[in-house]
């Protein structure tokens, strides 16, 4: 079968993009208590560390056994994923969870884990011939220049390798798309910088060869996970192998295809369990054009309240916002939440001013963000230990799901709807979660509806 053949166009592959209802639901969940456990009671950091070695070392060793009596590390890998089922996934998931913290060295499985002997084959090489990888060697091939990538040396790089039954979940009926939509693909499975296991371990994003114009100065994103299925890619797409080093880089072999992601817009409106409400006041507002508009930005943030957050504002302030009167306020707040030209992901910031992209740093991060509203920015705190990484805005609202990768910028989950301050003697004073009024709400709106026309 070609590979023209089995993938759907992009309307189609959302599906493969976001996560299911439930599971974006206990994803918010759990990333709670995992952020509370962090920083309220905070794991010694030497048991977080033997605990992943232990697990990971285990299948490290074993695997460099298989490797030594076998002609193809990438099959060798597979094969003993396949033989050991979940261990390592559902070790690394209970960890993760209840210590809430990872190893902060990437060495220990690069160096220290298996592949004791040099590889003698290129990235290229080892999905070519790997009897595991026929539909992904095939896609590869339709671009030649893509197999002069995965044989060169410029980089030492990175592949999230669809194994042959990940192409199986794609439906027959599906449309045949482009050949440059294809390339797409291919280039977002791909990193030009090196991750063995024990960094994706720690990072929350990973750059891919993929380079889009709306997100700005760096390159598309995917985002790694720990969840109900384990060690994920974008939510969804298993790890089942890691560490299959090349000559040229380090393959990961996982269960799903992963697809360029759709626009922030789209994923909001995929999302009603979640979003309904936002989605609802955007398009009252008229704010999805705006944000849809990548003629007008390149790349941006938005910090997106749930059903739930809206909800605890009460029936009084919502049934204001959302009535004819109150859609201009609405407007204000709304706009509160979108930073344009900004995008910041959970340990990555791009900037349209900025020559390049800027990895966020271990310790404390701030930034200040202008939004949509007029003079009016949000105050952000990305406080990161390990992998556990804490985002709070304002120093009152929390991120409950992080890096929502979009083809125009970013999704960040909030906690609360984010309320701008007012203004007291001369200092400006921030919404911390006290009981509001729909007066108070109109006072600290009310400098900023005059510049809006719905």
């Amino acid at each position: 079968m070609k590979f023209t053949y089995v993938l759907p166009l992009v309307g189609l592959t959302t599906a493969f993009v976001l996560p299911e209802q439930q599971v974006f639901s206990e994803l918010a969940v759990e990333s709670h208590r995992s952020a509370h456990s962090a920083f309220d009671k905070l794991p010694s950091k030497d048991q977080v560390v033997d605990q992943v070695e232990h697990s990971f070392e285990k299948l490290a060793g074993k695997f460099d056994k298989a490797v030594k009596c076998s002609k193809h590390a990438l099959d060798s890998a597979i094969d003993y994923a396949a033989e050991a089922g979940n261990d390592v996934t559902e070790k690394v998931q209970k960890t993760g969870f209840d210590a809430a913290s990872w190893m902060d060295s990437t060495a220990h499985l690069g160096s220290n884990g298996h592949h004791h002997h040099e590889p003698n084959q290129t990235l290229y090489q080892l999905i070519s011939t790997s009897k595991y990888t026929t539909k992904l060697a095939a896609a590869i091939n339709e671009y030649p220049d893509l197999v002069v990538l995965l044989n060169g040396t410029i980089a030492n790089y990175t592949v999230f390798a669809p194994v042959d039954s990940a192409f199986d979940k794609i439906p027959d009926k599906a449309p045949k798309p482009s050949k440059e939509f294809l390339k797409k693909v291919l280039l977002y499975h791909v990193s030009p910088e090196f991750y063995p296991a024990g960094k994706v371990l720690v990072t929350h994003t990973v750059p891919t060869a993929l380079t889009v114009d709306t997100v700005g100065v760096g390159p598309q994103r995917v985002s790694t996970n720990i969840g109900l299925k384990g060690l994920t890619v974008n939510f969804y797409a298993r790890i089942i192998a890691i560490d299959i080093f090349g000559t040229n880089g380090v393959i990961h072999g996982i269960d799903s295809l992963l697809v360029p992601p759709p626009n922030v817009v789209d994923i909001i409106q995929f999302l009603p369990g979640e979003f309904s409400t936002l989605e609802l006041g955007l398009t009252k507002t008229g704010l999805i054009p705006v944000i849809n508009d990548t003629s007008a930005h390149i790349g941006g943030t938005v910090f997106a309240p749930s059903n739930f957050a809206f909800q605890k504002l009460g029936p009084k302030i919502n049934g204001f916002l959302f009535s004819s009167y109150g859609q201009k306020y609405l407007k204000a707040l709304l706009s509160y939440h979108v930073v344009a030209n900004q995008t910041l992901y959970s340990d990555a910031y791009y900037a349209v001013d900025s020559v390049e992209n800027t990895d966020i740093p271990k310790g404390v991060f701030h930034i200040d963000l202008p939004t949509l509203l007029t003079d009016k920015s949000l105050s952000v705190n990305v406080v990161r230990y390990g992998r556990i990484i804490v985002i709070r805005i304002n120093a009152f609202s929390q991120v409950t799901i992080e890096d929502g990768i979009a083809a125009d910028g970013v999704i960040q989950v909030v906690s609360d709807v984010l309320i701008p301050p007012k203004r007291i003697d001369r200092m400006e004073q921030h919404y911390r979660g006290e009981e509001l009024t729909v007066e108070d709400l109109r006072e600290r709106l009310e400098p900023f509806v005059e510049n809006f026309e719905l």
